[in-house]
């Protein structure tokens, strides 16, 4: 049961990243960053595949998945992008950025969980850390790109 606790907020955490980056990618579709969806539209999908890898092991584990958000925290999602925005891109990024980093902290906090089963931690390990750790990497590079226009 406790597999399924953690799972279902690791998966609750990516829900809510890839609502953030829909709406990174719509404020940045509208022409104010179009270079920028280069490298936000594959983390988008690689959220988007986390997802579906959580609620694959919540549903092995005997758990029903959410399946999106519950509205307020779509909402915050909303509010948070929307607000970076009107800030400028540069406080959009280094809030989708934050959000990555809590995420790898989450992941990581799981890991020292010793009762977790060995398929999870190795999907964490192999899979999910890696990728939120190459997330914040990239989000680096935007940030850094960005602050040098």
């Amino acid at each position: 049961m406790h597999d399924i606790e953690t799972l279902d907020k690791l998966l609750k955490n990516e829900l809510l990243a890839t609502e953030a980056y829909q709406q990174a990618l719509n404020k940045l579709q509208k022409g104010v960053g179009l270079a920028e969806c280069d490298y936000i539209t594959p983390i988008h999908e690689e959220h988007k595949n986390a997802v579906s890898s959580l609620q694959a092991q919540i549903r092995q584990q005997g758990g029903i998945p959410p399946e999106k958000l519950r509205t307020w925290k779509g909402t915050w999602a909303k509010m948070v992008i929307g607000s970076a925005h009107l800030l400028g891109k540069e406080t959009a990024l280094k809030a989708l950025q934050e959000g990555e980093k809590r995420g790898a902290e989450d992941y990581e906090h799981a890991l020292q969980n010793t009762e977790l089963s060995l398929d999870i931690r190795s999907l964490i390990e192999k899979k999910l850390l890696p990728t939120q750790q190459e997330h914040i990497c990239t989000l680096d590079r935007l940030l850094d790109a960005v602050a040098a226009v």
